[in-house]
């Protein structure tokens, strides 16, 4: 009796440095691990991320069975979940259980460790995350040579654009020459932080100016490509699209976008690939049938641009006119 200390005038609690908890929610938490099947589950969670029909397939047992005990689970905050399609999912995840919780589960699962059954559950999950694994690689093996269109189908073709979009800086300055109706500056506008919008066209910019008035980031002014209304070295990138082929001195406006991009800038230039269409060319009002790469190159290059490369770009399947070419330089 020598080796037992008592405390008549301190709480147990006092002398540990867990939270004291209400005997209620600790009776509860001991009551929802008091059962082989839940001790099976949490196990499993602690490991994957799992679905009902994955659990019944791991523990050998009904449905009915798994989701009543792990409806006990979710109610005492042992495992959390998450929607997946019409699927829920569930996890225990160790930092989001409350502290002597937490200790509570660490000492049980410690203890269980060499359990034969936990062993068994264990493997039948390897099992099951390899098979899962397997059929994802079927399913892109049978999927490799129609991915694009299953991919434009499922998801649209907008987010490839964005992710791109998305490599742009966003503190950056870009000017959008010949402008048009403003519908590439709209659709840039999130993506940096200033936009100018340059149009000899007085009906192009006031239609410009009715699509972006929303967009305190686009500025639009009236000007002509081979005079340039923006000051030297003030611009991060030039775009110029299916615009050229209206300018009567292509190089003189390429010599403008150096002027005004800032050192290191981009200019970027998409129009008509060279072609002998001549009633296209009338009907559309352009001064020349397009560009041949080497042109352009050397058009870039006598301004003063490095890094200069010029491409055709793949005609899209629904495109009725010219192809086109894609034309990137740097200010040295």
């Amino acid at each position: 009796m020598d080796d037992i200390l008592i405390y008549p005038d301190k709480r147990i609690d006092e002398m540990s440095q867990t939270p004291a908890l209400q005997p209620d929610r600790l009776l509860r938490w001991m009551s929802s691990l008091a059962d082989a099947t839940r001790l099976r589950l949490l196990a499993l969670l602690a490991e994957h991320e799992l679905g009902v029909s994955d659990l019944c397939d791991v523990l050998q047992l009904p449905q009915s069975t798994v989701s009543r005990h792990l409806k006990i689970l979710a109610d005492e905050g042992w495992a959390i979940s998450r929607r997946q399609g019409t699927t829920n999912l569930y996890q225990v995840v160790l930092d989001e259980l409350e502290q002597p919780q937490r200790e509570l589960w660490l000492i049980t699962r410690g203890q269980a460790g060499d359990w034969a059954t936990l062993q068994q559950d264990r493997l039948r999950l390897q099992q099951l995350v390899l098979n899962k694994q397997q059929d994802a690689g079927a399913f892109f093996a049978d999927a490799a040579e129609h991915w694009d269109n299953i991919r434009h189908e499922l998801y649209g073709q907008a987010f490839t654009r964005d992710a791109m979009l998305g490599l742009i800086p966003s503190h950056w300055t870009v000017a959008d020459l010949g402008c048009g109706s403003g519908a590439l500056a709209r659709e840039l506008s999130p993506y940096v932080e200033h936009i100018i919008g340059i149009d000899n066209s007085k009906p192009m910019l006031a239609a410009a100016r009715q699509r972006t008035h929303d967009l305190a980031n686009i500025e639009l002014r009236q000007g002509d490509l081979v005079s340039l209304p923006i000051e030297d070295a003030s611009i991060d990138a030039t775009l110029c699209v299916i615009v050229l082929t209206y300018v009567q001195d292509s190089a003189a406006a390429i010599r403008e976008m150096y002027r005004v991009l800032r050192p290191g800038g981009r200019a970027v230039v998409v129009d008509l690939f060279a072609h002998n269409r001549e009633p296209f060319r009338r009907q559309m009002g352009q001064v020349r049938s397009g560009f041949t790469t080497d042109a352009l190159t050397e058009q870039f290059a006598a301004a003063g641009f490095r890094r200069v490369i010029c491409r055709p770009l793949p005609p899209s399947p629904e495109a009725t006119g010219p192809a086109l070419l894609i034309t990137t330089a740097t200010r040295h």
